[in-house]
């Protein structure tokens, strides 16, 4: 924009007397950044030495109780050595003894027995001296000190002892070293690998490559120097220069000033354009509020109002207790009395299972906080206290379950729904309910089953900033990523740019504010229209790649700059490959919806493939049962247990996916990664609407009638019907009422012959049907 004459004078003495605080700023940063490296390095070797001091006495306190063992016991019975043994080492959390030549060890199953725990115990036998000690991991928050030693003979074992002890003696030690403005960090292997255990200190601290060994272990230290952003010159001829015109731009600017005061002139307002997309709406007069304040000003204590009576012959509808949560339309099948009566029958079924506490969070739809409020009236009428999150996105309300220790948690969202729907996601004793669950929900209310009376506690607490340091803390993209965010105008816009913003990425924010009409495009990344603008912005702002969220951030969506978009079984081949990177063997889910090419990428990454029926809560539940490390759907939901807590968070999901690209040995683009993902022809999620219940019924139609000749027939979820060279899919939708199908194969023959295939079923069931392809 061109500055008017006028105003020459204000901009050259403004500029000069910039540019002497900028230079007095470097000259601070100059001289301070030699000193932090320093004591940041002097913290490491601090830490080494005080680390090097527990692993020594750990080891110590298990050569004692060794020591005191009789070598003939080593011949007889192992059980009564263990037991003699506890009683030396109480503190041990697991203690178990195995042959000298570990021949039940070599032929264990790892999965079962455990990766980490095989492979220290036979490196123990080829080690010189006492094998180091290390740390094994039983799920994210325990993690313990694995100590193996000989009995008998150090050179020739007769037995080997397995122990676990407390590890917390090397986290405080580790955290009582203060790394000054850096950051130390703990890791475990290699002094050059980046397997973190712990960290401490700055996020942003780049740390060193090669870290120093802890001895007697197979821990190290590496320090992380504070990152300063100097420009100049470490020369003080030019700082001193720099200083001096500053000096005289201040000058120049109070003499300015008075002859401004002698002679004012009365300015023109000058037009300041504004960068926008081409494709994005106007703003509104007075734009949303921004959420993080009003998620602190939540955390201001309020007085608890007693919980408000439901409103007495309530008619609640069955039909929004859906498979895997509760969902209807606001003033239609869905009011605050329903909500009132719903929090009554949640505590009524909290009680019975003596659970107290729950968190409630709500995304930022309109009629969130009402039905948020009388949800939490009808818990406290139950007797249950209650944790308001206030605005939040639905993987927040997860990760507070475990961060407050409730186990319970209810989120408040219409999800990727029209603006006039909500509901409900309900997660009680660390399982989010389905099915029978959440129809016995219902039947309470229908039958009046439901706990009164009661006087919950009511609190608001702001669980973001725990959450962000959660993620930000583990998770660093090591190379710098240009990204575009499109929220859609949902909740994630008040969360989901923090997270990768703080993981290092450089984030271009489209349609982050929080608005719950969605005015710009429907939040839900599963359908190629709402990426349109999405796609438009990565392209016009040179981005790596742009990501999207549905309406309450538990789903992800992903568009490279060439404009393509990477399908979410596609994202769960290269999720798989990291995953099982680390965590060999490991059962990986993915849902009915997803290519058949998944399968075979996650044999040859070394994993075990189970496919299972979509949705959420049912994803989670299978991963309960099987032990899974990683599950997802086409729909953009993706599931992580390791390094993560195992539900669907799409935010989390984005920043692992940042991760990994950024992380690449071979520094290769975003498409160069996804182009090592085997893709055929496929086509999105396609949709029939109908009436609602009318898809359920068609389905069992269709399923007793459908035959596909020499096709294989899967039924767990809808009918899908595999050939060799492709597979198509034809299931209710739980949330909505649509039929959803999707077709994939190898080529484009091969689709269209398949989709002829179930055009012709789907028509012989209801020839009315408005076919979508």
């Amino acid at each position: 924009m061109p500055v008017g004459p006028r105003l020459w004078p204000l901009a050259l003495g403004t500029l000069l007397l910039l540019l002497g605080v900028f230079s007095a700023w470097q000259t601070w940063l100059i001289a301070n950044e030699g000193h932090a490296a320093e004591r940041v390095q002097q913290a490491r070797d601090e830490a080494v030495q005080v680390l090097a001091q527990v692993v020594a006495a750990q080891r110590a306190t298990v050569q004692k109780a060794v020591s005191s063992v009789d070598p003939v016991s080593l011949q007889g019975d192992h059980a009564a050595l263990v037991e003699a043994l506890r009683v030396k080492l109480p503190q041990a959390q697991q203690l178990e003894i195995y042959s000298g030549s570990l021949d039940e060890v070599v032929h264990a199953n790892f999965r079962e027995f455990g990766y980490a725990k095989a492979a220290q115990l036979m490196a123990a036998q080829t080690a010189d001296g006492l094998p180091p000690v290390q740390s094994v991991s039983h799920g994210l928050r325990d993690r313990r000190l694995s100590v193996t030693w000989p009995l008998g003979s150090p050179q020739q074992a007769q037995a080997w002892l397995w122990v676990e002890l407390p590890f917390a003696p090397v986290q405080q030690a580790f955290e009582a070293v203060s790394p000054a403005s850096g950051r130390l960090d703990l890791r475990q292997g290699d002094v050059s690998s980046d397997m973190r255990i712990l960290s401490n200190g700055s996020a942003s601290a780049e740390a060193e490559a090669v870290a120093k060994p802890v001895p007697g272990s197979t821990f190290s230290v590496a320090a992380g120097s504070p990152v300063a952003f100097i420009v100049l010159p470490h020369s003080w001829p030019t700082t001193l220069l720099l200083a001096l015109a500053g000096v005289g731009g201040g000058l120049y600017l109070l003499w300015w000033r008075q002859r401004r005061r002698e002679s004012p002139v009365v300015e023109k307002d000058i037009d300041i354009e504004e960068f926008k997309l081409s494709q994005e709406a106007a703003r509104k007069a007075a734009p949303p509020e921004p959420l993080i304040p009003k998620l602190a000003a939540a955390a201001t204590p309020t007085p608890e109002p007693a919980p408000k009576p439901a409103a007495v012959g309530v008619t609640v509808d069955p039909a929004i207790f859906r498979a895997y949560d509760i969902r209807g339309v606001v003033g239609k099948s869905l009011s605050a009395d329903v909500a009132h009566l719903l929090g009554q029958s949640i505590g009524t079924l909290m009680r019975e299972q003596a659970l107290s506490e729950i968190v409630v969070g709500r995304d930022g739809r309109l009629s969130g906080p009402e039905l948020a409020g009388a949800l939490a009236d009808g818990l406290r009428e139950a007797g249950i206290d209650v944790i308001d999150l206030g605005a939040v996105p639905t993987p927040v309300v997860y990760f507070a379950t475990y961060h407050y220790n409730t186990g319970c948690g209810v989120a408040v969202t219409g999800s990727h729904n029209p603006p006039d729907y909500n509901g409900f996601k309900i997660v009680i004793g660390g399982q989010t309910l389905s099915e029978g669950a959440i129809q016995d929900l219902y039947q309470r209310i229908a039958d009046n089953a439901l706990e009164r009376g009661g006087n919950g506690s009511l609190r608001q607490l702001n669980v973001v900033p725990d959450y962000l340091e959660r993620i930000v803390s583990d998770v660093q993209a090591e190379r710098h990523l240009k990204v575009v965010v499109d929220c859609g105008n949902g909740i994630p816009g008040a969360v989901a740019p923090q997270v990768l913003a703080g993981i290092g990425c450089e984030v271009i924010p489209l349609y982050c504010e929080v608005d719950g009409t969605f005015p710009n495009h429907h939040p839900d990344p599963s359908d190629p229209h709402n990426l349109e603008d999405l796609i438009l912005a990565v392209k016009q702002t040179g981005a790596d790649l742009g990501v999207a969220f549905d309406g309450d951030g538990d789903r992800l969506g992903v568009v490279t700059k060439a404009g393509e978009i990477i399908y979410p079984d596609r994202l769960l081949m290269l999720f798989a490959r990291d995953v099982l990177a680390r965590q060999p063997g490991a059962t990986i889910i993915y849902d009915v919806k997803c290519t058949g090419h998944l399968k075979g990428q996650i044999l040859e990454a070394g994993g075990s493939p189970l496919m299972w029926r979509t949705g959420h809560s049912l994803i989670k539940g299978k991963m309960r049962e099987t032990g899974a490390e990683l599950a997802g759907e086409m729909s953009g939901h993706f599931f992580f247990k390791e390094r993560w807590f195992g539900f669907d968070d799409g935010i989390y999901a984005g920043a692992r996916l940042m991760e990994i690209l950024a992380g690449d040995l071979e520094e290769r683009s975003p498409e160069e990664i996804f182009d090592t993902l085997p893709k055929g022809v496929s086509t999105p999620e396609l949709k029939i609407e109908m009436a609602e219940g009318e898809h359920y019924r068609f389905m069992e139609k269709f399923k007793a009638e459908a035959n596909f000749d020499d096709a294989t027939i899967i039924t767990i979820d809808g009918v899908r019907a595999d050939w060799p060279d492709g597979w198509g899919l034809v299931r209710a939708s739980n949330t909505t009422p649509v039929l959803v199908l999707r077709f994939d194969a190898d080529s484009t023959e091969a689709l269209k012959r398949i989709q002829a295939a179930f055009r012709t079923r789907l028509l012989a069931v209801d020839a009315r049907l408005k076919m979508p392809f």
